[in-house]
Order: structure tokens, then C-alpha cells, then sequence
């Protein structure tokens, strides 16, 4: 029974000097931008927009969601989710997956837009250009390159 009560001590003490130790230093927090451009943006057409998540350490995900413009999808509404994107400082780059033949690549930046204050409309702007591809019947695959604009949503 001596034996355990040192025992106890033992370890009481120990762990009492282990809890006490402070190096005062904090992990490191991860980079997040000094502002936050996640939300929702204008795409192409009225009614369309670009869904982007900014994570930790310039890690992009997001969606566009877009009308269909071939035969067979016409009209209906198609959610394209990125493959990849980064924000690097305010560049910022994304690639969809493929949905019915078609895929977007934006390379652009984020800036400052008309609106007055966080959460107005167009508060931020993503500025860029954007290729659309496109592959058909025969796995012959074109593309269309613009200049664009996508305003921010207003946020509640």
C-alpha cells in the first residue's frame, strides 16, 4: 500500500509540473485573407450565379449554377461544383467539372465593387476571364474566351 501512495504522489507531482510548464507560445492559426469573399456572384445570365467558398490557406470550392444551352438541356438548371480553385492575395482561379460537354475556367482577381458596405451588392466584384469549353459528338473540343464581371449577391 506504500508503494502505491508513492506512487500516486509520484505521478500527482509530475503532472502538476507538466501543467504548470507554459512556453507561451499559441499554435499558429491558419492564414485566412484579411477579408472574407465567400458568398454568392452574378454569372452569365440573369438568374445564374457562382457560389465560392474561400477555406483555409487559399483553398476554393464553390459551384456555378447555369442554364443549359444544348438540345437535350435547355433551359434547365445545371450545378457545376469546382474541381479546383485557389484565392492567392486577390487572384483568384477556378475550373469546373465537366457537365454535359462543358466546363468553365475563370483566372481573375476580386476587388472592391460599387457597393457602400459589407453585404450590399456588388461589394465585391470577381474580374477576370473566363473560357468556357465545350466538347462535342465527336470528342472535338472548342472553346470561348471572355472578359467578365460577376457582382457579389446582397447579403441579409
Amino acid at each position: 500500500m506504500k508503494n502505491l501512495t508513492v506512487v500516486t504522489i509520484m505521478v500527482l507531482m509530475c503532472s502538476s509540473l507538466l501543467a504548470g510548464q507554459n512556453t507561451g507560445q499559441q499554435p499558429a492559426a491558419p492564414a485566412k485573407p484579411a477579408e472574407d469573399y465567400s458568398g454568392m456572384y452574378t454569372f452569365l445570365q440573369e438568374g445564374e450565379f457562382v457560389q465560392v467558398t474561400v477555406e483555409d490557406e487559399g483553398r476554393v470550392t464553390g459551384f456555378v449554377s447555369r442554364y443549359g444551352e444544348l438540345e437535350s438541356d435547355k433551359g434547365a438548371f445545371l450545378d457545376q461544383f469546382f474541381k479546383q480553385g485557389k484565392l492567392d492575395g486577390k487572384s483568384l482561379s477556378f475550373t469546373t467539372a465537366t457537365v454535359h460537354g462543358v466546363w468553365f475556367e475563370f483566372k481573375g482577381t476580386v476587388e472592391r465593387g460599387e457597393g457602400k458596405k459589407a453585404g450590399d451588392e456588388a461589394y465585391y466584384v470577381l474580374k477576370g476571364n473566363l473560357i468556357q469549353y465545350s466538347t462535342d459528338a465527336d470528342k472535338k473540343t472548342s472553346s470561348k474566351s471572355r472578359e467578365v464581371e460577376f457582382k457579389s449577391f446582397p447579403q441579409e
